[in-house]
């Protein structure tokens, strides 16, 4: 069991029993018990569990820590998450659609120090249609969290719809970043669903900025629905994009940033 994979369990077993000790975890996980501490500590420094003299509680946090805060283990999303996430500031506006790196993406925006609230406002707006990321970040008092209205995909509990679009089509954000589930620099980037490829494609116009983040597993897969174009649109994916495809992007005039 690594690292990732001891943090999970252990979020999972706060969020049934509200607390936890080390020499639980010691016969639970098969580890030692300074790796139990290590592994307490960095939950702790992540503002995902509290600390105490010989384990850890939920603290103040009241809330399903599994579902939420899944650490993930997947490295090529983590890694195009992570340069996402590296280009938000105190003070931005930040739209965000639905999916995995999206979503991780908002993990990282809430465990970022630097953006901690020093006058007890928040220091951060995200813009969403994701009830996932929503529900992940509004337990973060620095965020402030604005969702638009609409109707919720089973799926994927992205909202779309006419209320969803009249709440984004009157907001602007500085930085927007957009999931996708397929991409081919002939058909473009691709969705399951059409109402959610135009939604996507209104949140990326409101930005000033807007960026495709998505891992190179999609690269050459096609879904049913294809964004509208939106011009000065850029991709941040991983290294496994290939050299081919990188060029023929960059034909189309979308920047390509490798993670």
């Amino acid at each position: 069991m690594n690292r990732t994979e001891r943090g999970n369990r252990i979020l999972e077993i706060l969020a049934d029993n509200g607390s936890v000790d080390v020499e639980q975890l010691v016969s639970g996980l098969g580890v030692s018990p300074a790796t139990v501490r290590r592994d307490l500590d960095a939950l702790a420094e992540k503002e995902l569990l509290v600390r105490t003299h010989g384990g850890a509680t939920r603290g103040g946090v009241a809330y399903d820590l599994p579902q939420r805060y899944r650490l993930g283990d997947d490295d090529a999303k983590r890694s195009v998450a992570a340069r996402a996430a590296a280009k938000v500031s105190r003070g931005m506006t930040v739209g965000m659609t639905g999916g995995t790196t999206t979503g991780i993406i908002a993990q990282l925006l809430g465990m970022r120090p630097d953006l901690r609230s020093e006058n007890g406002r928040p220091s951060l707006t995200v813009v969403t249609n994701s009830v996932n990321i929503a529900s992940t970040l509004a337990v973060r008092p620095h965020i402030k969290v604005v969702v638009s209205g609409g109707v919720m995909h089973p799926a994927s509990y992205e909202l779309v719809g006419p209320w969803a679009v009249q709440t984004l089509g009157g907001l602007s954000c500085d930085l927007a970043f957009i999931g996708v589930d397929g991409m081919t620099p002939q058909g473009g980037f691709t969705v399951h669903e059409e109402d959610e490829a135009e939604l996507n494609a209104l949140m990326a116009r409101r930005a000033r900025e807007a960026w495709v983040v998505t891992d190179s597993s999609k690269a050459g897969h096609t879904a049913f629905a294809a964004l509208p174009e939106v011009k000065g649109i850029g991709l941040i994916t991983d290294t496994g994009l290939s050299a081919q495809d990188r060029k023929a992007w960059a034909a189309k005039g979308v920047e390509v940033m490798l993670a």
